[in-house]
């Protein structure tokens, strides 16, 4: 068999036999799609990745571009299966990932998909959707043809994040009042919103339905909308002259069977091994699972609360038991009575993928050997030079550092359901029985910027943390919602909040009184001090008992007579340097230096006599293994729901969600503009995904809050490129149907005709007659080069009821009337709001640089963008 190569030839040569050698792979593409067909790989244009035939069996390969091949990041190899495929194909298709396997090397995970439970790895490829086909072979030979405009389709589509459509039969019986169907008639599509669905389902409804129209119609398909079947009354006629008039009600909306973070908490960890010719499996160990328990000679299955199957191979394990991986864990899906369906995840030993690593309490790269993953922890151990923080966001995030921490600092108390201001002498002395505000303003790109700090002592009662959080939110409304609000927990401080007070935060045992005094005092005090910088360096008070010593930090004695200051064995010289100043604010200029091993009785004296205390050295968590995951958040039955974005983007964030950011140190949790009402439920589900989560997280793991358009650098930083003005001209779902969709010339021209031949609606089977689909086939029918203009400013939205069709404009118009020219100026029948579609396809090449097609395939701010600058907009 042959190796794997890169070649920059057609797709058409990149062929597949089961008994040949393996298919070309363009180096400049991350994604490759094949299709079996008779039992032979054959490569899927591009232009129709996304479209699966439920025949067929498909392999899809994403290899990382780029900079996320720095950072450690491996190749994901999937066979999926439609539902009507043959088990020949699937049989041919596990051994074709098998050989692209071998050949693409041990950083390759591989996954097994199945129609409609797809992982979410793989709809991460597809936006904005996956398309299921009914049919194959003859059908899939083509995939998508462009500007074919004979056709009628139902799709019905589903989904959040991750949408999909999926071909039904043209009836009334395939819809119901909670999703979103399009009806497809080539030149008119017709996307009809269930009155149960959401702005946010519409809204991603709509964008799949333009994605389809630009991709497969040239951008010259019109789109009407149905979110009200009393308004839209043109676009309700010609549903019903296909699907004939609907009798009786709609049925309702159906279960969502969404998997939610307590179902995907309990995870086992099954060793599998050989032992006189017959398979063993036996149940090792369950959450937390700790990365020690995998040996690089051995073989395991880890099952996620049968949700998924992972499929771990130790470096040093056969090759016949790699060859078996999927057989096996098909076997086990049987053997516990999970549905065929369920995702399978195969991973090696050294490349393991993100969400098999957050599995796992910790994950140590340097326990493996792996060599590439360990670049990012061994910089930040560095010294940073915090100058550079404004300039790239990318090292703020890592070192959790918006800038040097010297901007305008105000402290407030939280005593009696409201806040008191701290003396700035006594900003960085704080209590454990108590809750501050913290308010940080910084300056950046000219705007000054807010971080409000909501500090919660070990002891405050639950009276004082509501408090906490109301005086916070009558901040925020003080500020207009400007302020990125992050929840601290005593004792996990991030870096920036220390940094905040020069390392010279001390938190003492009581709390402040109603009079704003803490509580006396007692005669004897143990302060242990952390730390070798300001950016890590607390002081935090302790029993005063010998116990509580450690041989490798530092502790300050504070006596009626004389402060120690005490220095284990094992500190280090920055402890030391860092700790003098450290505790000047509790011990003053009298103090006596105290070596371990040579203190005087006073000092046993002082702390009850002697006792045996730790030696060891708390090591910090090595979080070099981990890598930030993004979710969308929802709530399906009271629980948490979350949709991975795994290969994420800034154009993830939309403004209808709330999103997850893992970076494992902290949990960021983005409100989109529309969504700033659930300000509450998403810190209520940042907790419950920390106490959910399968490696036992620390519930005092920071929280941070952000609203659409105030993110700070290091949250921003954790993104490859950052446009902060993305969000500058976005449209609402409701602006963009009726301000870019508007009055449809073909949906006009159809309701004339129905009109002309008084058409019946068809009779009550959901069927139409035979005169009414000859009239809209008569419609659909045309030249792909016949352009259809779209609305002049202030026409009606396709809701209401549509005037008589404009004439229409053949053929293409000259650059000149179309740039720079004001609405009035144009010719009649040219859409304001699409004047480039009117540009002949080699004029739109020259002028954009690009064809019609790619355009219309980017994100509609970038279109926007593009034409502003050429004098389209």
């Amino acid at each position: 068999m042959k190796g794997l190569f890169y070649d920059d030839s057609a797709l058409e040569s990149c062929r597949m036999d089961v008994n040949k050698g393996l298919p070309a792979i363009d180096s400049h593409r991350d994604l490759h799609v094949w299709i079996i067909e008779n039992l032979r790989m054959e490569p899927v244009p591009e232009k129709a990745y996304g479209n699966f035939f439920e025949e067929h069996c498909y392999i899809v390969l994403h290899v990382p571009q780029s900079l996320k091949a720095t950072q450690g990041a491996c190749s994901d190899l999937h066979y999926w299966a439609g539902k009507e495929a043959g088990a020949e194909a699937q049989d041919a298709a596990e051994a074709f990932v098998q050989q692209l396997q071998e050949a693409l090397g041990g950083a390759t995970v591989q996954h097994r998909e199945a129609q409609g439970h797809e992982s979410d790895c793989f709809r991460s490829y597809f936006r904005p959707g996956i398309i299921y086909r009914r049919g194959g072979l003859a059908s899939a030979l083509t995939h998508v043809e462009t500007n074919l405009y004979n056709i009628q389709r139902l799709l019905h589509v589903q989904g959040r994040k991750h949408v999909s459509a999926t071909e039904v039969e043209l009836s009334w019986s395939s819809f119901n009042k909670g999703d979103i169907f399009l009806l497809d008639l080539g030149k008119v599509m017709i996307q009809w919103n269930g009155p149960e669905t959401s702005i946010p389902e519409k809204a991603r409804g709509l964008a799949l339905t333009c994605s389809l129209r630009d991709r497969e119609r040239g951008g010259r398909a019109q789109i009407g909308v149905v979110d009200d079947e009393v308004e839209a009354t043109d676009l309700m006629r010609i549903m019903e002259a296909v699907l004939g008039c609907r009798v009786g009600n709609l049925p309702a909306t159906r279960p969502d069977k969404s998997v939610n973070q307590l179902q995907k908490a309990s995870v086992r960890l099954y060793h599998v091994c050989e032992k006189d010719d017959d398979l063993v499996i036996q149940e090792l160990a369950t959450c937390p699972l700790t990365q020690d328990l995998l040996r690089e000679e051995d073989y395991y299955i880890l099952d996620q609360g049968g949700f998924k199957i992972y499929v771990w191979q130790g470096r040093l394990s056969s090759l016949q038991e790699k060859k078996a991986a999927f057989s096996r864990a098909l076997g086990f899906i049987q053997a516990k009575g999970y549905p065929t369906y369920t995702n399978v995840e195969v991973v090696n030993d050294g490349a393991e993928s993100a969400s098999f690593k957050q599995l796992f309490q910790s994950w140590s790269t340097k326990q493996r050997g792996n060599k590439s993953f360990g670049k990012l922890s061994k910089s930040i151990q560095v010294r940073p030079d915090v100058g550079k923080l404004q300039s790239r966001p990318e090292l703020a995030a890592q070192l959790r550092m918006v800038d040097d921490a010297s901007g305008k600092v105000e402290v407030w108390c939280i005593q009696d359901l409201g806040r008191r201001p701290v003396d700035p002498k006594r900003h960085a002395q704080l209590c454990a029985g108590n809750c501050y505000l913290v308010l940080y303003a910084y300056q950046r790109m000219g705007h000054v910027q807010y971080i409000l700090y909501l500090w919660r002592g070990h002891r405050a009662t639950t009276r004082d943390v509501k408090a906490l959080n109301c005086n916070a939110e009558e901040l925020d409304l003080m500020y207009q919602g400007a302020l990125v609000q992050e929840h601290v927990t005593m004792g996990n401080e991030p870096p920036h909040f220390l940094a905040i007070f020069q390392g010279q935060l001390v938190v003492f045992q009581g709390h402040t009184g109603h009079d704003g005094k803490e509580q006396p005092a007692p005669a004897t005090r143990l302060f242990h001090v952390q730390g070798t910088d300001s950016c890590n360096t607390r002081t935090v008070e302790v029993p005063a008992r010998a116990s509580a010593l450690n041989s490798h930090d530092i502790f300050l004695l504070v006596t009626a007579s004389v402060c120690y200051l005490w220095f284990g064995k094992g500190c280090s010289g920055d402890q030391r340097e860092m700790a003098r100043t450290a505790v000047s604010a509790v011990s003053g200029e009298n103090k006596e230096t105290v070596l371990e091993g040579q203190e005087p009785p006073g000092f046993w004296e002082a702390l009850g006599g002697r006792a045996p205390y730790p030696g060891n050295k708390r090591l910090p968590e090595d979080v070099s293994g981990f890598q930030p995951r993004l979710f969308e958040c929802s709530s399906h039955m009271g629980h948490l729901v979350l949709t991975e974005m795994v290969f994420f983007s800034q154009e993830d964030l939309d403004k209808y969600d709330i999103m997850l950011l893992d970076t494992w140190q902290e949990i960021f949790l983005w409100l989109g503009e529309a969504a700033s009402k659930w300000k509450k439920e998403a810190v209520d589900w940042g907790q419950e995904y920390l106490k959910t989560h399968p490696a036992g997280r620390s519930p005092a793991t920071p929280i941070v809050v952000i609203k659409q358009g105030h993110e700070p650098p290091t949250f921003t930083g954790w993104f490859l490129a950052w446009d902060p003005y993305k969000w500058t001209n976005d449209q609402s779902y409701k602006e963009v149907v009726d301000g870019s969709l508007g009055a449809m010339p073909a949906i006009c021209e159809i309701t004339a005709e129905l009109n002309d031949f008084q058409l019946s609606r068809g009779p009550s089977n959901g069927g139409a007659d035979p005169l009414t689909l000859q009239t809209l086939k008569g419609s659909q029918d045309g030249s792909g080069n016949e352009l259809q203009p779209g609305p002049k400013a202030g026409d009606a939205s396709t809701n209401s009821h549509h005037s008589s069709p404009r004439p229409t404009i053949h053929g293409s118009l000259p650059r000149e009337r179309l740039m720079h020219q004001a609405v009035e100026d144009l010719p009649e029948g040219v859409d304001p709001a699409r004047k480039e579609f009117y540009l002949s396809d080699s004029d739109f090449q020259e002028i954009f640089g690009k064809s019609k097609e790619e355009f219309y395939s980017m994100a509609k701010w970038r279109q926007q963008q593009e034409k502003k600058q050429l004098g389209f907009f």
